[in-house]
């Protein structure tokens, strides 16, 4: 259940953001493993105007993409290979057919399973639930 937080400058066609929300949902899932229908990006766009690297005015398309997964359930390769592969697609869909602002960033943030969930339970719950839940019998 992760949910990505990007946010991009300069403004972008709102149809992008669509693509974007496609683009980094495929590869949670694809390199983290995580469910895509619980998957949830926001897209927040903002003027260079109001983006500063060194105190300056950006002057290329810049992102700033934070994912948030639950502690432990991607190994540092996993995790590093997500990195990698939304730093090209945001370099893809952003640069128009350059690089990105040097000073672009992907994190990963690891939250602890009790610290954070979604419909109102835990991952920590629904962990202890899965594993308290009787095996059927094939």
């Amino acid at each position: 259940m992760p949910t990505l937080n990007l946010k991009v400058a300069p403004l972008q066609n709102p149809g992008r953001y669509r693509q974007l929300a496609l683009a980094l949902t495929a590869l949670a899932a694809e390199l983290l493993g995580k469910r895509r229908e619980v998957t949830a990006v926001m897209i927040e766009d903002l003027p260079t105007a109001r983006w500063y690297v060194d105190a300056e005015e950006v002057q290329r398309p810049t992102a700033f993409l934070e994912i948030s997964i639950t502690a432990g359930t991607n190994t540092d390769v996993e995790k590093a290979a997500f990195i990698a592969a939304a730093s090209s697609e945001l370099e893809r869909q952003l640069g128009a057919g350059g690089p990105l602002e040097e000073a672009s960033y992907v994190i990963v943030r690891e939250l602890p399973a009790a610290d954070w969930g979604y419909g109102g339970a835990t991952q920590q719950l629904r962990r202890l639930a899965k594993l308290s839940a009787p095996v059927q019998a094939k």
